[in-house]
């Protein structure tokens, strides 16, 4: 991704992010535990309705910058809006960021050694599975979630290790959904050693009898459809119970369908709940958010930023512009205080003279 979530206790930092509707959002991190006697802590951001529950869950997994230097800037705020998609439908959404990803304990423990056509992707999908997994533990116990109804999502290397996860069948998990799952897209249209990703897949596939959507994209220029064609069929060689969706084009790279474009990639998702008994109805309508006009003479992609930043419903939100065309932004930090001097920082990566242009729901002038 290169555009710009045993048991153990969960929260140990919480920030509200709730505007006034009937949803409860919040960025918080969450204790897991890993095998052996390792814990990590991982940064997490949580939408539900705002009641008591239970609700059924989706945890959802992100996916991971071709340029590791943007690995640090993630946040599980890139789902607000897919997140809200499900809670407003009565599930308990909850992004988490992986370790070394993002605000998430470290150290970065996914990286892959060796050359291009020899990669170990068993050991790696089993590495960040783990962390899916400990998510599971720990979220499955909290009182609002329904631990009998979970959904795992993950999107590019989040649905290679919701893919790896479900490999182990964990208690209460009743289905998969996976966005352009796989690993290995160093360049746009090039994998390094795609053989060695497709006999991972089969071996995932050996096990896992959880229920799975996967979705792809024609202009996918990570996986492209010849190859999730073939990362399916090793998958469902020994029984893993799964279906295909190949979506047309969606915007410049249909890999990034699911947060880019999330309407587009509804109508299976919504076939695929339904079949597993899941609500799909929309039971919590949103108000309407507060339209605010783009910055004049900024790049196009700071205004496709300025588009999601309107669509985020959190308060503790930031946009900064300068004079060159460039900008910065914060779709839902810990704080006001904390977006504004984010969202200025990650602007003045690109240039000088940075100033806030938008705060919240509202222009700073």
């Amino acid at each position: 991704m290169t555009r710009l979530f045993y048991a153990a206790c969960l929260v140990v930092l919480t920030a509200s992010l709730a505007r006034a509707d009937d949803l409860v959002r919040e960025m918080t991190s969450i204790q897991i535990a890993l095998p052996g006697d390792g814990q990590a802590r991982l940064e997490a951001m949580i939408v539900r309705p705002n009641g008591p529950g239970p609700f059924p869950l989706v945890i959802m997994v992100h996916g991971t910058p071709r340029d590791p230097k943007l690995i640090p800037n993630l946040s599980p705020a890139l789902y607000i809006v897919p997140a809200e998609a499900f809670a407003t439908r009565g599930y308990a959404a909850a992004a988490i960021m992986r370790r070394g990803f993002g605000h998430s304990e470290g150290p970065y423990v996914e990286t892959i050694r060796g050359p291009c056509d020899s990669r170990d992707y068993i050991e790696v999908g089993r590495i960040s599975a783990e962390d899916v997994l400990g998510a599971v533990a720990v979220l499955s116990g909290q009182p609002w979630v329904d631990p009998s109804r979970i959904i795992l999502l993950g999107q590019s290397t989040g649905g290679f290790a919701v893919t790896a996860a479900a490999a182990t069948n964990p208690a209460g998990v009743v289905g998969i959904l996976d966005f352009a799952g796989g690993r290995g897209s160093d360049a746009p249209d090039h994998v390094c050693g795609p053989d060695r990703l497709v006999e991972a897949f089969g071996v995932f596939g050996q096990t896992a009898r959880i229920p799975a959507l996967w979705v792809y994209a024609e202009n996918d220029h990570f996986f492209s459809p010849a190859l999730a064609q073939r990362f399916f069929q090793a998958y469902t060689a020994s029984g893993a119970p799964a279906q295909l969706a190949m979506l047309p084009a969606v915007g410049a790279d249909g890999h990034f369908a699911l947060t880019e474009a999330p309407q587009e990639v509804w109508p299976p998702v919504e076939a695929f709940l339904g079949s597993l008994g899941m609500p799909t109805q929309v039971t919590i309508e949103l108000p309407p958010m507060t339209p605010l006009p783009p910055p004049p003479g900024v790049s196009a992609s700071c205004l496709d930023g300025f588009r999601k930043y309107v669509e985020s419903r959190s308060e503790a939100k930031a946009f900064a512009v300068n004079p060159e065309g460039h900008c910065g932004w914060v779709f839902a930090g810990l704080s006001t205080d904390q977006a504004k001097q984010v969202a200025i920082s990650e602007c003045a990566k690109r240039g000088s003279g940075c100033v806030l242009y938008a705060v919240g729901q509202a222009l700073t002038q």
